[in-house]
């Protein structure tokens, strides 16, 4: 069986095929699910610290080994709010 490629490699026109192959045994459908819920969790997450979510855009996927991935877009004004708001919270518990 074979999937959509992943990884660096494959978006730099390399052969990986453990970015292709499936593998007999390991279990890809957990890991999809697994980023699956990840990417749930981020959008709400996101949405509840007042960050605008209209144009995030999520995709699961799973590595060679199962794991799941999720590939994430977002517009760059967004990820630069998402930064400044994470080093808030870090100077926040830096203080206590």
């Amino acid at each position: 069986m074979q999937h959509d490629p992943i990884g660096p490699a494959s978006e730099s026109g390399e052969l990986d095929p453990d970015g292709w192959l499936w593998v007999r045994g390991v279990d890809y459908v957990a890991g999809w699910r697994d980023a699956t819920n990840a990417a749930a969790d981020l959008a709400d997450a996101l949405s509840s610290a007042g960050i605008d979510t209209t144009e995030l855009a999520t995709r699961a996927d799973t590595d060679a080994d199962g794991s799941g991935i999720l590939h994430l877009r977002l517009p760059a004004p967004v990820a630069q709010e998402v930064a400044r708001m994470l080093r808030a919270t870090e100077r926040v518990d830096g203080l206590r």
